[in-house]
């Protein structure tokens, strides 16, 4: 293995106590994470989800040294998380949704230079790092104002900056875009894709908005108690599990059950068994087909279309939170 990240067999255990009758309690062991193998590649961008419970945060936290596995083996950057933290610390960013790195009450800027004296960065460096997240996070107009006075948004944007000031080779993000509004979401996705596209930083994002997974990440690892259930591109996820494309047709005049669907069913047969007709509504206006992979839109609206008059269509695209929602089911 050769990863920026690398985990083999990774264990956390922790002891809970828990009601064994009136006055007694007994201990049980709980494995939060449960042997996990994963090697992240440099300047990858990997989605590290999970519904709550899974063992998300607790894999993050032992990536960066905040807690010693139980068992296994684990480096960051080839070096030791716990043992090493101090080193790792400078190779490494972490943004927290939950949890600051800023200084509540000084202006935005001045968090930027103190941490640039913490990391020990050269200022030649530090300004011009700055000078980019400043110019793509749009920090100019509220760099001046106290933390404790910034947005949600504001402040998000001013975490990210700060954990990219001292160029980290990889960087974790726990619910980045968590709160935050229409325009900040897009604003700090962007600057994520243009990190990651750079391919200098390493970003492994875990989130329970499965959008910022589906636009950043081409790699996917799902963890589900303390377990890898899958590791690699949505697309493979959609084709595990049959994921389908849907078609919606308008009609200009009801096909009715008579010979209209008789003729829309001899076309659907001449497209094979990648088609199927899933829904008719009520008055026969509008018709819901299913594609598996291979099927073509177009020759399916072409064959109705040879029998019916259309008025409008929609092509729509597998929900990535529905084939994840199966997974975790399952």
């Amino acid at each position: 293995m050769t990863g920026v990240i690398e985990a083999h067999e990774l264990r956390k255990e922790f002891t809970v106590t828990e009601k064994a009758g009136r006055l007694r309690r007994r201990r049980r062991t709980v494995a939060a994470v449960d042997g996990i193998d994963l090697v992240v590649e440099p300047g990858e961008m990997v989605g590290y989800i999970g519904p709550n419970g899974a063992g998300k945060s607790t894999t993050l936290k032992m990536l960066t040294g905040v807690l010693t596995p139980s068992g296994g083996s684990v480096t960051v950057c080839g070096l030791k998380p716990v043992v090493q933290r101090t080193r790792l610390a400078r190779r490494i960013g972490v943004v927290f949704g939950q949890r600051s790195q800023l200084w509540w009450d000084l202006p935005l800027r001045d968090s930027f230079e103190l941490l640039r004296h913490v990391y020990r960065v050269p200022a030649v460096d530090h300004a011009a790092r700055l000078a980019d997240c400043r110019s793509m996070l749009d920090l100019g107009e509220f760099e001046s104002t106290p933390v404790r006075q910034l947005s949600l948004g504001q402040r998000m944007r001013g975490e990210i900056t700060a954990a990219l000031l001292h160029r980290p080779e990889v960087l974790f993000l726990d619910e980045p875009t968590i709160g935050l509004d229409v325009v900040s979401k897009q604003a700090v996705r962007a600057f994520l894709t243009a990190i990651g596209t750079a391919g200098d930083t390493t970003l492994v994002l875990t989130t329970h908005d499965l959008a910022d997974i589906e636009r950043l990440c081409p790699r996917l690892v799902v963890i589900d108690h303390g377990l890898i259930v899958h590791d690699g591109t949505l697309a493979a996820l959609h084709a595990r599990y049959q994921s389908r494309r849907r078609v919606v047709v308008d009609l200009d005049t009801p096909i009715g059950d008579g010979t209209g669907m008789d003729a829309v069913r001899a076309a659907l047969g001449e497209l094979g068994d990648g088609v199927t007709l899933d829904e008719v509504s009520a008055d026969g206006l509008r018709l819901e087909f299913g594609l598996r992979d291979g099927a073509s839109a177009g020759s399916l609206v072409a064959g109705v279309a040879a029998v019916a008059s259309l008025r409008d269509l929609a092509v729509i695209e597998p929900d990535i939170e529905d084939v994840v929602a199966r997974l975790y089911q399952r």
